[in-house]
């Protein structure tokens, strides 16, 4: 059987309409098929190329050993609601701002594309959000998350009034601007601009997080992988609210709306090139200073920063005082902002 890859880009990135075509170009090659949606392979310009096929609308991910994305963390999140509940792990290719969901930058493509084709990889798994919110005893939507799952306020001008429960029991009762329930994964994306901690990828646990709570005990919680989080919205609240998952399904709260989230039993499967520890990606991604750090690596001569960086140079090559090439306030890449953002 013809080993498949599911190819996603960006579909109005310039940049990703080149880059899906050469990628798709090297792999069948190499003697693979590549799919994409046919919506998405119009808009990169590979609709009657020899060298793709249609993936199926609904499952596209179907027989595919591998789910390759080319853009920001925004179309990587879209990768993963493709490939979530299959055997394919999934790949990104940085052609965002920060991207700290991607495995692999646009200069290392080439090499990336081997690594697929050699099956040169390792696989993850991340924890994911079971959500479900209801109204007067009946179900409004149900979905799920890799990063988080916000409750916030649909307008400007009006607070939220929230009671935020654990595991059946009351905690507070907050007028704010929203709550961001997140996984690790998500702790450096919306959670980490509300004032979340940073949790490394590999913990088990969740965050609760409030975002401009007009309260004396406002602060971020960690709670452990089995508790049950809900929030309600009070009925007599002068504002209504918004569900985002991910920050791309959205469903209006009324209300009264009651919200609960858990852990998920289907995680999402990353597909890992190298095994180099989360702070370095943490001082890559943040454009962290590392200078007058005097760890074993120094010691031994091998560089002061990560990944072998010269001492006193900055991560990746960034030149010392110099931040990262593109970065902007977007909370899916995880810097500070209070409006989600994504690639």
């Amino acid at each position: 059987m013809r080993r498949r890859i599911l190819l996603v880009a960006h579909p109005r990135r310039p940049e990703a309409q080149h880059l899906a075509g050469d990628v798709a170009a090297r792999l069948h090659a190499a003697g693979m098929e590549v799919a994409l949606l046919p919506e998405e392979a119009e808009a990169v310009h590979l609709g009657h190329s020899p060298n793709v096929v249609e993936a199926d609308p609904d499952d596209p991910a179907r027989g595919c050993e591998l789910v390759c994305v080319l853009g920001g963390d925004g179309t990587i999140l879209r990768g993963a609601a493709m490939s979530r509940g299959t055997d394919a792990p999934l790949l990104g290719v940085n052609l965002g701002h920060v991207g700290f969901l991607a495995e692999a930058e646009r200069e290392d493509l080439q090499e990336t594309v081997e690594r697929i084709v050699a099956r040169d990889y390792a696989v993850e798994e991340r924890m994911t959000l079971d959500v479900r919110a209801q109204h007067e005893g009946e179900l409004i939507a149900e979905s799920w998350a890799l990063n988080e799952a916000t409750v916030e306020k649909a307008a400007r001008e009006r607070m939220l009034e929230l009671i935020v429960e654990i595991d059946g029991r009351p905690l507070s009762t907050w007028g704010c601007d929203g709550v961001v329930m997140a996984t690790p994964t998500g702790s450096t994306a919306y959670a980490f601009s509300a004032g979340g901690p940073v949790v490394w990828p590999d913990v088990e646990a969740m965050m609760l997080v409030p975002i401009s709570a007009h309260a004396l005990f406002a602060r971020a919680l960690v709670v452990g992988p089995s508790c049950r989080l809900a929030v309600e919205v009070l009925s007599d609240t002068e504002g209504s609210g918004v569900l985002w998952c991910d920050g791309a399904r959205m469903v209006e709260l009324p209300p009264g709306a009651r919200i609960d989230v858990c852990r998920s039993a289907t995680p999402v499967r990353l597909a890992r090139l190298t095994a180099s520890p989360f702070t370095d990606r943490l001082v890559a991604k943040f454009d962290l200073s590392v200078a007058g750090w005097r760890g074993s690596a120094r010691r031994n001569g091998t560089g002061g920063g990560p990944a072998g960086a010269e001492p006193g140079a900055g991560p990746a090559g960034v030149e010392p005082g110099a931040g990262p090439a593109g970065v902007d306030a977007s909370p899916a890449a995880g810097v500070a902002s209070a409006t989600p953002t994504r690639d």
